[in-house]
Order: C-alpha cells, then sequence, then structure tokens
C-alpha cells in the first residue's frame, strides 16, 4: 500500500469512526402513536403541522399521526395501540362510565375545542328558523354523532318538543338534507356547513344552531392519553404537549401554512376547502369566549362536573361519571407556552 493509499484509507476509515461514534450518541427518539378523531381535514392540521416542522422531533419524539379507520381514537387508547389520541370528551366520559373494570382508560390531558363544535342544520326552504321550529321535524345523523347523542342537552335548553330520527352513514347526512328525506341535522359545524356548500347549497340558505349559543356549555374534543404514557413516560407526554401547543399557536395565526403541511402528509387534501374548514374549527370551537376565559388547553372543574352530570344523564350512562378521573392537567406547558390565541 502506498503512502497516498494509506493516507485515503485512514480518512475514511477516521470519518466512518466519527460517523458511528455521532449515530451513537445521538439520543434514540421516544416513539409515539398519535389517533385522529377523523380524516386528515383541516383540524388535523393542529397535529400534523408540529411534525411538519421538526417540533416532535427536536423535543426527542417520533410521533405517528394517523386518521381515524374503524375504531376511535379512545376505543385505539384503551386498546393499548395508540398512546395518545383526538376525542370528544363527551365520548371519553361515557367511556369511564360504561366501563369502570376496563384495564386502560385513557385520559383527557389538553382541551382543544372549549366549546363543542355541534350543532343542528336546516335548510331556510324547510321553514326552521329558530331551535323550537324542529319540535315534531324528522331529523338526520349517525348513531354516534356527538350531536345526536347530546341533543337531550339542546332540546332540554330551548324546550324543544318530540322529533324524529333517521340514522344514516356519514357521508350521507348532508346529501339526505339537501334531497328533503330529513328537515335537519346534527354535526359538528365545520364539517356538515362546508358539506353541505359542496353540494352546491349556498350559506346564506342554510340555518346554523349551534349548541354552544344554545345554552349547551360542553367542552368538546380532548386531547387523550393513555394511562401507561402517563406512568411510564411522563417527560414524553409533557414534551408532547409542549411541542403541539409551539405548533397551534402557529396554526391558529397561518392556517393556510398548516393546511400545506396537512397536504404535503395527503396529497388528496383540497387546500382551499381544507383553509375554510380550519379557519371555521378555530372561530366555532377554539378562539372563543370560554378559552378566553379559562385559557387555551385548559378547563374549569365546575363546569366539568356540571358536563359531566349531563352526560350522564344525555347517554343513560350504567354508571355516574366520574370526572375527577377523566382530567389530568399535570402535564400541561407553562402558561406562556400556552398563551397561542391572537391578541385582540
Amino acid at each position: 500500500m502506498n503512502k497516498r493509499t494509506f493516507l485515503q484509507t485512514a480518512v475514511a476509515v477516521a470519518t466512518l469512526t466519527a460517523s458511528a461514534w455521532s449515530i451513537a450518541a445521538a439520543p434514540a427518539l421516544t416513539p409515539l402513536k398519535f389517533q385522529l378523531d377523523w380524516r386528515f381535514e383541516g383540524p388535523a392540521a393542529f397535529f400534523v403541522h408540529p411534525g411538519a416542522k421538526g417540533y416532535y422531533k427536536d423535543s426527542g419524539l417520533d410521533v405517528t399521526v394517523e386518521a381515524a379507520s374503524g375504531a376511535g381514537a379512545i376505543q385505539r387508547v384503551a386498546s393499548g395501540t395508540h398512546d395518545l389520541g383526538f376525542a370528544d370528551l363527551s365520548a371519553l366520559m361515557e367511556f369511564h362510565a360504561n366501563n369502570p373494570d376496563a384495564p386502560i382508560k385513557p385520559v383527557a390531558v389538553m382541551v382543544i375545542y372549549n366549546t363543542t363544535p355541534a350543532s343542528v342544520m336546516a335548510l331556510k326552504k324547510s321553514g326552521i328558523k329558530t331551535a323550537a321550529d324542529l319540535s315534531g321535524k324528522k331529523l338526520g345523523a349517525p348513531i354516534f354523532d356527538a350531536g345526536r347523542r347530546t341533543f337531550p342537552l339542546f332540546a332540554q335548553a330551548n324546550h324543544v318538543g318530540e322529533v324524529q330520527w333517521t340514522t344514516m352513514d356519514p357521508p350521507l347526512r348532508e346529501t339526505m338534507l339537501v334531497r328533503g328525506d330529513v328537515d335537519a341535522v346534527t354535526g359538528y359545524t365545520f364539517t356538515s356547513l362546508l358539506n353541505l356548500e359542496a353540494r352546491g347549497v349556498k350559506r346564506e340558505d342554510i340555518v346554523v344552531l349551534p349548541y354552544a349559543s344554545h345554552g349547551v356549555k360542553l367542552y368538546g374534543n380532548v386531547i387523550i392519553a393513555s394511562p401507561k404514557l402517563i406512568a411510564e413516560k411522563p417527560e414524553a407526554l409533557k414534551a408532547f404537549l409542549a411541542a403541539f401547543a409551539k405548533g397551534a399557536k402557529e396554526v391558529i395565526a397561518q392556517p393556510a401554512a398548516a393546511i400545506a403541511s396537512l397536504k404535503a402528509k395527503d396529497g388528496l387534501v383540497n387546500t382551499d376547502v381544507e383553509i375554510k374548514r380550519l379557519q371555521l374549527t378555530i372561530d366555532t370551537a377554539i378562539d372563543g369566549p370560554g378559552a378566553r376565559e379559562e385559557g387555551f388547553g385548559q378547563l374549569r372543574l365546575p363546569r366539568l362536573q356540571l358536563m359531566a352530570e349531563q352526560v350522564a344523564k344525555a347517554y343513560g350512562t350504567k354508571n355516574p361519571v366520574p370526572a375527577n378521573a377523566v382530567w389530568n392537567r399535570s402535564f400541561l406547558p407553562t402558561a406562556a407556552a400556552l398563551d397561542v390565541l391572537p391578541k385582540k
């Protein structure tokens, strides 16, 4: 071996050795599996964007965000296949009340929708203008729809009489309303409203009766965590929520950029529609008086307790809802980190 070859070999060995040491020295990322409540639509940007910006990785996490397929987030986390998820707090309360002996009971660790985005929607031509007009009408929604499950609370608050329910799969809900098969539907505003527009209905021809402004003060969707994650990897949970909050501030400030991150995740995303859906989500469920008063990500225990009582009654649970068991605020980021809502 000549001198030149020897030097080249020595340099190559040194480079490989340095690379090996670098890889060995780099801390391993903690893998976390996160289950959405639905498809990769506007609201999913809240969870995808921090990953696209590298905030999860910078926090030592390898987060996989999955769209819903079949079982919901509560069932996925409860089964042990996922560490975290995004789910309706009412449904989480029902799970706790009806499954007291379940080995894994997910816990809410951060509030995202301070007010439920559920509403009743009808077409103006139906003659429905107010909640009272719903008495005796035919309403439609999937059997598991959050608005349908909590409709008794809406009806009680607005003195609505008996209604007749028609059950359908989610993709048929707005189609059946447009066809006149039902007089009104329940659903999340940011979903059904845009689906009606996609079917050629003008927004001014749609009547929207939001639960939040009709006497139903329920919290909406929350981030849920597995008790195993809480017990075994509390620092990973803290890191996740801090990275999420950092990304959430950007999502709220720049919805278009957030949807660009979502588009990179799923090429089938309709950019214009999902920007509208995300902004509607922010306006109707996230940046409202409740979040301004209580703080983004947080809740107030008296309101939680009242909600637990209401859910137990509306859902007809086997046992009372254990309000103290469904919520754990100890992993929330600092107040400064949770200051994600724009200044007014």
